[in-house]
């Protein structure tokens, strides 16, 4: 009867255990020394050798011929236990036998000698399914247990089992398979079996079975079923993968902002048959490889792929900006989880696709600042940036609403001073933060010195804090900084006048939010509480002259002081 490669080439010996020396090494100097644990916990991820190394290690304790801590695989106790004839080596799935009553029973049985090995080994998989109870029974066992008992112990979560199991086990971490310790094994086979292997082929199963070997055997196989020369084309075709170009092709669509684009790509791709969850993950590992490739200098240690795939990669990510790749991680993945108890995974996939493309849609943190970073990116290429419609109408939207909420409040009084040594009455706060206008002048009265016209000895000051101010100002009110970015601010007399060539500015400093969080910048930057303004030169800042006074005006108005009615045409 045909065996699947995975069983059919399991490890017989610790030397052909892939990619777990550190434990292997240990495991058989303990048995060549003699100085064996009574319990031991394998933990690790599935696929990465923990079962295969239990039942190596129940024969290599019980072998009559030992050979450097391997068992030597030709004695009868060897060959019983790989039969399954002996019944002194017992495996016990923990999934399925997790009550009171089955840990009692092997309680009871080890209490007896066995029949034909040395040691009466248990080897209980996925432990961790262990009811509290069956632990409770267990532990007095697993802590003193008879001379002749080896318990070992198999798990892929380790943080559910209780530290009282735990302190009385050996524990060894299994970690996961190499690529490169897979891809020998796969040759290794490929050579026994008579068939080829490509190379490349070979490190994309490797990356689909994410560092479990047994799930590398097992794609292999399938390609094995198909054709004898196994290719990229063949492992994609097999695993259900979208092929890399389509990643590429939808990247490039999204960095358009082309919609159509996308949902025909997705449309080809349901067509088929590819499974749109396998879809998703795929898309979230390419742009998680986009970003490796932006902030890692040297990618090519971390991502797994052809050398024509990784100079692609380099390509693609010199388009997207690191806000850019973040957002659309976390959109995919957020949508993974909709599509995994969605009614229509495709609906998912074309809502995500299409928020991808049009970052506008998006009023999220993440996408206002995906689009603030486009901007940016935008104006130091020198590009003039123009609002478009939906972006224009939520600005609009958005002063309406300030405006609305300013109007209630107009008749209360807020303080902007948090720093207690200046806790000073403040002005009520007006709806705009615009210097106020001049005083009117009387006869008697000297002329009125306002920051809007100041007398000829008032001169502007440049206000040398102002890059401290705007950087105060990101922590607090992250999309105003950025309008804010290459502006300047100068000091006359009480007012902070603010210098910007932003065309957005002064309907944004109008708004009564963001002159309060200007003015809580300055304050906690300088430690002085200022009135704002818009920056005018002092040219045109100065009052017109007032109209003199006609003389025959003056001589009319004593006229009727004295009663005399006097006629003018």
């Amino acid at each position: 009867m045909y065996q699947v490669l995975y069983r059919k080439y399991r490890p017989k010996v610790f030397s052909d255990v892939v990619g777990q020396s550190h434990i292997t090494s240990t495991l058989s100097n303990e048995v060549k020394t003699g100085k064996l644990s009574h319990a031991y916990l394998f933990t690790g991820s599935r696929g990465t050798g923990k079962t295969t190394c239990a039942k190596i290690l129940a024969k290599a304790v019980n072998c009559l011929h030992p050979v450097n801590g391997n068992p030597c695989g030709e004695c009868e106790i060897c060959k019983g236990i790989e039969s399954g004839a002996i019944l002194d080596v017992v495996e016990i799935d923990a999934a399925s036998n997790n009550g009171v009553d089955n840990i009692r029973d092997i309680r009871d049985e080890s209490a007896f000698a066995p029949a034909s090995c040395k040691y009466r080994v248990y080897i209980i998989d996925e432990v961790h399914m262990l009811s509290i109870g069956a632990f409770n029974a267990l532990l007095k066992t697993l802590e003193e247990p008879p001379a002749h008992v080896k318990f070992i112990l198999a798990t892929t979560e380790v943080h559910k089992i209780p530290a009282t199991i735990l302190s009385r086990c050996q524990r060894f971490d299994f970690k996961r398979v190499d690529s490169e310790s897979m891809v020998s094994r796969m040759q290794f086979i490929a050579d026994e079996e008579g068939f080829t292997l490509d190379e490349e082929a070979a490190l994309l199963i490797a990356k689909i079975a994410d560092g479990g070997m047994r799930d590398a055997l097992s794609v292999l196989d399938q390609c094995v079923s198909r054709e004898k020369h196994i290719t990229t084309e063949t492992v994609c075709s097999v695993a259900g993968l979208t092929g890399r170009q389509h990643l590429f092709d939808l990247a490039d669509a999204v960095k358009k902002e082309d919609a159509a684009a996308c949902l025909s790509l997705i449309n080809e791709l349901h067509n088929g048959c590819f499974d749109m969850e396998r879809l998703c993950s795929e898309l979230i590992n390419h742009f998680r490889n986009l970003m490796i490739t932006k902030t890692v200098k040297n990618a090519e240690s971390v991502l797994i792929g052809t050398q024509q795939e990784l100079d692609s990669y380099k390509k693609q990510s010199a388009s997207f900006t690191l806000e850019a790749l973040l957002f659309a991680i976390d959109l995919l993945q957020n949508t993974l989880t909709e599509i995994k108890r969605g009614a229509n995974r495709r609906v998912e996939m074309e809502t995500a696709v299409i928020r991808l493309a049009h970052p506008a849609l998006s009023d999220d943190r993440n996408g206002i600042l995906r689009r603030l970073a486009d901007l940016e990116a935008k104006v130091r290429s020198g590009v003039t940036v123009k609002y478009t419609e939906p972006v224009k109408t939520q600005i609009e939207s958005f002063e309406s609403n300030e405006r609305a909420e300013n109007t209630r409040s107009a008749e209360r009084t807020e303080s902007v001073n948090t720093s207690p040594a200046y806790a000073e009455p403040q002005e009520p706060q007006t709806n705009e933060a615009k210097p106020l206008p001049p005083e009117p002048e009387t006869p008697q009265a000297k002329p009125t010195q306002t920051a809007e016209h100041p007398t000829e000895d008032t001169a502007d000051i440049m206000l040398e804090e102002w890059p401290q101010v705007l950087s105060e100002l990101s922590r607090i009110n992250m999309p105003l900084k950025a309008i804010l970015t290459g502006s300047v601010a100068y000091i006359r007399n009480d007012f902070v006048l603010i210098k910007s060539e932003n065309p957005t500015f002064s309907s944004f400093i109008k708004t009564g939010r963001n002159a309060r969080d200007v003015k809580e910048a300055i304050l906690r930057t300088t430690g002085r509480s200022y009135r704002l303004g818009i920056y005018t030169p002092k040219a045109e800042a100065e009052p017109k002259e007032q109209k003199k006074a006609d003389p025959l005006d003056s001589f009319l108005e004593k006229a009727k002081g004295l009663g005399v009615n006097i006629q003018t045409e």
